[in-house]
């Protein structure tokens, strides 16, 4: 049973007494975690391609610790940690819901919770400004666990900056011990990020994870898959089994570059992550379907006159007429990558494609369409995490048993 409380209640309520350090060890997910006055805050970009970048939705987007979990052996019954989130507002949209932690036991999802106050960053859609207002640390409580050896993992929000500030247990813990499942290494958009997926092990990559038995680690970043180099990099240095790469919906949000760059820039970020992996298999996925930017280039523009409904909802602000001098959509990007795999992997034999609307199409949209015009919501999360999972893990898939 999860409770939500602030700090000083959970003192006054009998906290558990055994306080372990949060260090790298009971992570899993970050790349890296910074030492902060409040506490840990987990990364999943190091500092190297950090320092590289000023971009702030980049680095807002990096420090919400999607797929990364605690993973705890303990046989405690009753396990808190305090937590400073720093929670994402928009101004005169309403207030976002309070950020999720599922709390898997022996691999079941059984509880999830979240944790009240934190800093709260407002942004201003119209002028692009932003400001912080600082709050509380908060308490997650999960008692009347199963009193035996286990192994817990405890999700951190996929959608919220988390400082991890104290962990406290009624009997020891120590890191959950490796259990040699491969790791599955995945970078692409704020779809991957878990947009509006309903928890942190529900967003459609962690389902796929949890449903082929692997180790996510998640570099999906919100509007930043941008084919940079340092993200290259980063996919470069990080051990993993299998590598998955989703390429698109950002280039054409941003209006980032031309057909020309595209395809030399996808032919950079594909070398420099096999410098690393030479003969992982790697997959690129392109664009799931979306159709506001199917036929038309970007930039995205928020739709300020939906903000009174209510929601925040997105319109594509390009010319489709410009399509002939290079500008992206989201049909020349699937079409463009689709030739580039298949003329490298003609040297490649592990590198593999998947065309985005194989996992979320035209019919898909017609049931479960994207509420903003972008994201997908929790129902269709699930549907391509399952799809994903089928069609990649599964017999005969690039990262099956059966896959050359």
């Amino acid at each position: 049973m999860t409770t939500r409380y602030d700090r000083t209640s959970a003192r006054t309520a009998g906290a558990p007494g055994i306080t372990t350090p949060v260090t790298e060890t009971l992570l899993r997910g970050a790349l890296e975690v910074e030492h902060t006055e409040h506490g840990v805050l987990p990364h999943r970009l190091p500092a190297r391609a950090r320092a590289q970048c000023t971009d702030g939705q980049l680095a807002l987007a990096e420090a919400q610790p999607s797929g990364v979990r605690l993973a705890l052996r303990t046989r405690a019954t009753v396990v808190e940690l305090d937590t400073l989130p720093t929670k994402t507002a928009y101004r005169g949209a309403p207030p976002r819901p309070d950020g999720v932690y599922d709390l898997r036991v022996d691999g079941v999802l059984t509880d999830r919770g979240s944790v009240s106050g934190g800093n709260t960053l407002t942004i201003d859609m119209a002028t692009g400004s932003a400001g912080t207002r600082p709050g509380p640390v908060g308490t997650l409580r999960f008692a009347d666990l199963p009193d035996r050896e286990k192994d817990l993992e405890i999700w951190l929000p996929h959608n919220e900056t988390t400082q991890l500030v104290a962990l406290r247990s009624d009997a020891p813990v120590e890191p959950a011990p490796q259990d040699g499942r491969r790791v599955w290494l995945h970078h692409g958009s704020s779809i991957s990020q878990g947009s509006d997926a309903a928890s942190p092990s529900t967003t459609w990559p962690a389902l796929a994870a949890c449903s082929a038995g692997v180790d996510l680690v998640n570099l999906g970043l919100g509007g930043s898959a941008l084919l940079d180099g340092f993200t290259a990099r980063a996919l470069r240095d990080t051990p993993a089994d299998l590598v998955s790469i989703k390429i698109g919906i950002n280039l054409v949000n941003t209006d980032a570059m031309r057909l020309r760059a595209f395809t030399s820039a996808v032919h950079a970020f594909l070398d420099t992550v096999r410098e690393g992996h030479p003969d992982t298999p790697l997959l690129v996925i392109s664009p799931l379907l979306c159709p506001l930017h199917e036929d038309t280039p970007g930039p995205t523009a928020p739709d300020l006159s939906a903000l009174g409904s209510g929601r925040l909802r997105f319109r594509a602000a390009g010319d489709p007429a410009e399509r002939a001098s290079g500008r992206l959509t989201l049909a020349t990007v699937r079409e463009e990558l689709a030739r580039i795999v298949q003329q490298r992997s003609a040297d490649d034999r592990h590198l593999h494609h998947l065309d985005g609307r194989a996992l979320y199409g035209e019919a898909d949209f017609a049931e479960l369409p994207l509420p903003d015009g972008l994201h997908p919501d929790a129902a269709t999360h699930r549907r391509v995490g399952e799809r994903f999972a089928e069609r990649t893990f599964g017999t005969g898939g690039p990262f099956g048993g059966g896959a050359e």
